[in-house]
């Protein structure tokens, strides 16, 4: 997560104050390496099993527990750098420690650096689930889909944190009570509210993303609509900055745009197979994505180095395209759901809160067993959180929503 938001709109330390048949046909061709294309006469009866299988739903609707495994990897990837790895907690007399991590734990430093490349993780891992999740869906289950996942953990996560900040305060300063109250609608950022939570400035990008997308949800997701969004979108995003428009930034979003449309190309291929046109889309958000990777390290960071960051990057990338290219399919077990749910009220709740334990406990132990004593706490935590408020709570937004929404239709028929 970055450090420049943090201090920007987040909590701040108080030391600082601050399905055509044409597209049926393709399909066949897509299911295969596009290396070995045909003309959709020379199809065999097997290709055309494959393409009835893949606009059917097929191999794209299975679970895919390694996305869940790294979820939980890129949430502690984020929080060892906000513990162990930013530029703040790395000056002297810092709030956290006291004194500089480096010097403390140089080797956990090191490795925390880079910590923060979780963030652009997560915007790759959205696109593609949220273009999976969202197949043959309508705009209603989508909308339905997105609340009963982002708010039940989110609004307990406030609650949290602001009990810490109350119970324990010096580090991170208290937000006004109508502030704190608007959190809650997770739109505070559009409002010009600061979040509670720092890390809170990620679900602003990732609501920009639902919105935009939405739109490809309601006229039904193909392999065709897709492409075009990732082509129209990542124009967009190119343009945005030289043309000084800010309505046109605030909708592009070129810091997080790339990420998300690799997220939308690994899926496709992951449905479809690969060709030429997904390996260029995903080529260019490579390409977009390490210049930003070099802008947040220059203007945020300040830790870490652009060859490193890459690196990382373009392996996590590599990941995915086996994921979506099925060489993860055998990869299953129990434990990964569980991971997999325990990552967004972990990730939610382990800054503000958690850099706050560090400052009162950090005299009690060894520093490198405290990181992972508070880790291993907050981990403990997201599991309550999930069993006894994120799957009641969701139930019961569910059939809230849907009795909400089969009213409004009812009542629209009746009128």
């Amino acid at each position: 997560m970055s450090e420049r938001v943090v201090t920007g709109v987040g909590a701040t330390p108080v030391a600082a104050r601050r399905s055509s048949s044409t597209e049926r046909q393709f399909v066949v061709g897509l299911r295969r390496p596009f290396s070995s294309l045909a003309p959709a006469g020379q199809r065999s009866g097997t290709g055309a099993a494959e393409a009835k299988r893949a606009t059917a739903g097929g191999r794209g609707s299975g679970r895919l527990y390694a996305i869940d495994g790294l979820r939980l990897l890129a949430a502690l990837m984020v929080a060892v750098h906000h513990y162990a790895g930013t530029w703040r907690v790395d000056q002297p007399a810092n709030l956290i420690w006291n004194r500089p991590v480096s010097d403390i734990m140089p080797t956990v430093f090191r490795f925390g650096a880079y910590g923060w490349i979780g963030v652009e993780i997560f915007f790759v891992i959205s696109g593609f689930v949220i273009c999976m999740s969202c197949w043959g869906r309508t705009p209603r289950q989508f909308f339905v889909s997105r609340v009963i996942r982002l708010y039940p953990a989110y609004w307990v996560a406030i609650v949290v944190t602001t009990a810490v900040l109350v119970t324990l305060p010096g580090v991170w300063e208290r937000q006004r009570t109508r502030e704190t109250l608007l959190n809650f609608t997770m739109l505070q950022s559009g409002s010009g509210v600061s979040n509670i939570d720092g890390v809170y400035w990620t679900l602003w990008s990732e609501l920009r993303f639902y919105l935009l997308f939405l739109a490809v949800v309601a006229t039904g997701l193909t392999y065709r609509k897709v492409v075009v969004f990732c082509c129209v979108w990542g124009a967009a995003a190119m343009i945005a900055p030289a043309s000084g428009f800010r309505l046109l930034m605030l909708v592009a979003n070129p810091q997080g745009a790339w990420y998300f449309i690799a997220g939308l190309a690994l899926y496709l291929m992951h449905r479809f197979g690969q060709d030429l046109l997904l390996w260029g889309i995903l080529g260019m958000a490579w390409l977009m994505g390490q210049l930003e990777l070099g802008h947040r390290i220059d203007q945020v960071e300040r830790v870490s180095g652009w060859r490193g960051s890459v690196l990382i990057f373009s392996v996590f990338l590599l990941v995915m395209v086996a994921i979506a290219l099925g060489l993860t399919d055998r990869v299953h077990g129990k434990w990964l759901v569980t991971a997999g749910a325990l990552t967004y009220p972990f990730y939610l709740m382990h800054y503000a809160a958690g850099t706050t334990l560090i400052n009162r406990l950090r005299d009690t132990m060894d520093a490198r067993l405290l990181v992972v004593t508070v880790i291993a706490g907050f981990l403990v935590l997201s599991w309550l959180v999930h069993q006894l408020v994120e799957r009641p709570l969701a139930r019961l937004l569910k059939r809230g929503l849907d009795t909400s929404f089969a009213r409004l239709r009812n009542a629209g028929n009746t009128a």
